[in-house]
């Protein structure tokens, strides 16, 4: 015949030097809840910040180009390549004061922050206006009119304004 062994149950008790403590006080009662799906998903959810148009370009009305547009020598033609729209489509928005597409809002904002430090280089933005189509000659290459119908041109004729502004002029 086979003896079983009996199991003895684990003690509760702990002995911490010359002192003794129940652990039975220190365990979970076997009353308690068990976890829900809720609690075990209690870390924060991640926050993504969503990908929205700026408010200054959301709503941004013909008015609004026009009051850049009065400050630039360019002529509707310069104005139409540089936001990459027709001529056609500057004379709509003008009938109709509708606002601008994310994009080029975007560009003619760009362009009047051009416009602020041109004319604060050269003191007028006509001067501005000459320099740039003279074709100034930088490190990275020359620079044209053309220059304003992207965003790396831009970068670079702001590049180069810093240059003349702090007196190197290469």
């Amino acid at each position: 015949m086979i003896q079983q062994k009996k199991r003895i149950p684990p003690t509760n008790v702990v002995y911490l030097g010359d002192k003794c403590q129940d652990m039975k006080k220190h365990l979970p009662s076997k009353k308690a809840k068990p976890h829900t799906q809720k609690e075990k998903l209690s870390e924060p959810a991640p926050v993504y910040r969503s990908v929205k148009a700026l408010p200054a370009v959301k709503d941004f009305t013909y008015n609004e180009f026009k009051k850049i547009a009065d400050k630039a020598p360019f002529t509707q033609s310069e104005w139409a390549s540089i936001l990459h729209v027709s001529e056609r489509t500057l004379q709509r928005y003008a009938k109709d004061n509708s606002t601008f597409a994310p994009i080029n809002a975007e560009r003619a904002i760009q362009i009047a922050r051009v416009l602020k430090e041109g004319e604060f280089t050269f003191g007028k933005v006509e001067n501005f206006y000459t320099w740039l189509k003279k074709g100034p000659y930088m490190l990275g290459g020359n620079l044209s009119f053309d220059s304003l119908t992207s965003a790396d041109g831009i970068e670079r004729i702001l590049t180069q304004l810093t240059r003349i502004q702090h007196g190197l002029f290469a």
